[in-house]
Parts: structure tokens; sequence; C-alpha cells
């Protein structure tokens, strides 16, 4: 009885679906071509070469299932794996960048390469001290001047406008700052600093000024986006209530939208931090620690990653290595920004949203 239940079964299924490739066939095709493309790459094949390889061998499967299952579901196989290789081939070069300055950074990593300038320091030795309490300062007063900004120009979009003309030519204007280019602000934060100090000028604070000017559209549009989010009906129960708008946007509205606004101003942080530009023509370069930012010139990071590549000394190697350390530091910042973003979703975004 078990057994002609079995086979009515099976015969069900088969009659429901038609012919099915085996549930391993898959595994089995992907990880054959895996083996063959390790095997090409071990014996001298070119990366590029052998990766392709693994790709031809990968279309076999909805050759496969074209003989076995038909052409509706070797189309869908088809695409399957062209969707999936595109997803491998964008993942590629951000793999390539994190191997190569994971890599080549991690050994120059040191207490004394976070805690020493390089203040007099030629050859082996010395830190990035000095350019990473540049990099927070100038990233941090930068972040002071744009978040305020930001956030009210879009809750004045999002709330007050109501489609006026101003609002029209906001957010044309953003749109436009959104696409210039990083030295374009460098170079408009210069010449308002050379019209009040005079030529040669060179500060942290017109650094800031001039990510600020990156970071405001970024910070504008993202924000307007989690407020249009905020449903009506809070804004709605809010006035029925009697509470004034101010309060409702301070009380209602911003608190929800909390979690995505944090996050837009993650995005914007990481976006403007590793700026080399705006920052190589208004706070310059300097081996000594400076915590003034409005005195004298200031290094960061991405120029000290600059200026070690482009001058690297006699020998080179060392600069090198403190270049690639520079640029791991940085990486691992913007990691940190990109975890607390993520703590800060979690804990303040609706219950319901968790």
């Amino acid at each position: 009885m078990t057994t002609t239940l079995t086979r009515e079964s099976v015969d069900i299924q088969k009659e429901l679906y038609g012919a099915q490739l085996p549930s391993w066939a898959g595994r089995a095709v992907i990880a054959g071509a895996l083996v063959l493309g390790a095997i090409l790459y071990l014996t001298g094949t070119n990366l590029v070469l052998a990766a392709l390889a693994v790709w031809v061998i990968s279309l076999g499967l909805p050759l496969w299932s074209a003989f076995v299952e038909g052409r509706r579901k070797a189309t869908d196989r088809l695409v399957t794996v062209l969707v999936t290789s595109a997803f491998v081939l964008a993942m590629f070069p951000l793999v390539s960048i994190l191997y190569t300055v994971i890599s080549k950074g991690t050994k120059v990593l040191s207490a004394e390469f976070f805690t020493y300038s390089m203040r007099n320091v030629v050859g082996e030795g010395g830190g990035i001290y000095q350019a990473l309490v540049g990099t927070l300062l100038i990233t941090g007063a930068a972040a002071v001047i744009s978040i305020p900004i930001g956030i009210f120009a879009a809750i004045y979009l999002v709330e007050y406008a109501d489609g006026n003309r101003l609002s029209r030519w906001i957010r044309f204007l953003v749109d436009v700052m959104t696409g210039i280019p990083s030295i374009v602000a460098g170079l408009f934060a210069y010449a308002l600093f050379v019209l009040i100090f005079g030529e040669g000028v060179r500060m942290g604070i017109g650094g800031s000024v001039a990510l600020s000017v990156l970071m405001i559209p970024v910070l504008v549009r993202s924000t307007e986006e989690m407020l249009k989010l905020v449903p009506n009906e809070l804004r709605e129960a809010a006035y029925a209530l009697g509470v004034p708008k101010w309060r409702t946007v301070a009380k209602v509205v911003l608190p929800t939208a909390l979690a995505g606004i944090v996050t837009g101003v993650t995005l914007a942080i990481a976006r403007v931090i590793g700026e080399t530009a705006p920052l190589l023509i208004i706070a310059g370069a300097t081996d000594s620690v400076n915590f003034n930012l409005f005195d004298g010139r200031m290094a960061t990071l991405p120029v000290f990653a600059y200026q070690s590549v482009r001058s690297p000394g006699i020998p080179p190697e060392f600069s090198l290595d403190r270049a690639w350390g520079a640029a791991l530091t940085l990486l691992l910042i913007v990691m940190l920004l990109n975890l607390i973003a993520r703590l800060v979703s979690y804990f303040f975004s609706p219950k319901g949203e968790r």
C-alpha cells in the first residue's frame, strides 16, 4: 500500500511539474566548474581566463536543463546563472581591494604607528598620529557644519515647503551639488578663505568647509527620503491632539525617521572622509601634529597616503608601507562608522521593524 501511494505521488508530481533535474545538479555543476578553475589557475593559467572558464562551464546547467526540463525552466536557470555571475563580478573588485589593503597594511600596524608622528623621521619608523588627528578633527568639524544644515533643509522641503518655488530651486541646487567634483569644493573653500585671510592660506577649518560642501547634498537627499517614509497618519494624529507642527516634527517625525537619518549621516561621512583633492588644496600637509583647526596646515590620512606614494624617499619601502597602513586605517574607520550606524538603526528604529 505504501509503495502504491509513493508511486502515485511521484507520478502526480511528474504530471504537475514535468521532468526535473536532480536536486544536486546545480551544486554538482558549480563544484565541477570551481574545481576546474582552481586546477587551471594552479597550473599557471591567468586568473581572468580561469574565471571565464568557470563561468562557461556554469552555463552547462541551463543547457542540461533544456534537454531534461524544457525551454521554460532552462530560461529560468540561465537568468539565475547570469544574475549570480553579475553579482560575483560586482563583488570581485571589492574583495580584491579589501585583500590588497589588508594584506599590505597589516604588517605596519602597531602602537608606534598610531601614536608617533612623522616629525624628524626619515626612512624607517614614525607613524600616522598627525594624520589621524587631522582626519578626525576636520571630518568632525565638517559633520558639525553639515548635519544641522542638511537635516533642517530636508525638514523644510518635506514639512513646510509644500511644493513652492523656493523648494524647487533648493532641490535643483542639491542635485547640482551632488555631482560636483571634489576638487571644485576645495577650490571654493580656498577662494573663500583667500578673501578673508589672503593668499597662501592653509588651515584645517578650510578643509572642513570643503568637505561640508560635499556632505550637505547627500544629507539633504537621504534625510528627505527618510522623512517622506514617515506615515502621514502619525502627523494627523498629533495634529488632532492639538500638538503644534514644530513639536510634531520634533517629537513624532524625527524620532520615527531617526534610524534612516543616522544611516544617511554615516554615508555622508564615509563619502568625504577619504577625499584627497580638497584637503590637499586648502588644508595642506605637514609632518607635525596640529590640534588647532584655525591655525596652520593640518595633515589628514588621504593626503598622507598620497604624499607617501608621491614622494616615498630613499629607500621607498618604508614610506609605501606607511601609505598602505594609512589606507587600512581609513578603511577601519569607515567600517566602524557603518557598525555604529547599524547599532543606532537597531536600537532606535520602531520595534516592529527590528
